[in-house]
This record gives structure tokens, C-alpha cells and sequence, in this order.
């Protein structure tokens, strides 16, 4: 699962901060997920690049629904 963002509530997918083969640092934003009349800042837990995105901004996600995929 360290490959995967997946989503840790259900709730809105206000923004994704990030683009495909984009490489990212530990702790970087990558996605901002509004539930519960929150935003909730997703962050990295390691440097990686990202492989895939499987969301866009407006999508309505679930529970461990995947969101990115790293290589």
C-alpha cells in the first residue's frame, strides 16, 4: 500500500496539488479532501514521484478510495 494515497475519509476532493511523474518531498501537499465542513491537507510520507492519478478535483470519494499511485 506504500504505492497508493487512498482516500482516509469519505468526503469531497477539494484539490489535487500535484501532476503525473511530478516528483514529490516528504511532507508535501498532495491533495485537500473536505468532509465534515473541513479540509483536510493529504500529505507525503516519503520522497517518490507520482505514477498515475486516479481522481479529479470535484469527485466525491470513499473510504480507500485510490487517489494517486506512486512508482
Amino acid at each position: 500500500l506504500s504505492k497508493l494515497l487512498l482516500a482516509p475519509m469519505p468526503g469531497l476532493l477539494v484539490s489535487l496539488l500535484v501532476k503525473e511523474k511530478q516528483i514529490i518531498d516528504e511532507n508535501q501537499p498532495l491533495a485537500i479532501i473536505g468532509a465534515m465542513k473541513m479540509e483536510n491537507i493529504i500529505r507525503s510520507e516519503k520522497k517518490t514521484k507520482i505514477k498515475k492519478i486516479n481522481c479529479s478535483e470535484g469527485d466525491s470519494l470513499e473510504v480507500d478510495q485510490i487517489i494517486l499511485e506512486f512508482e
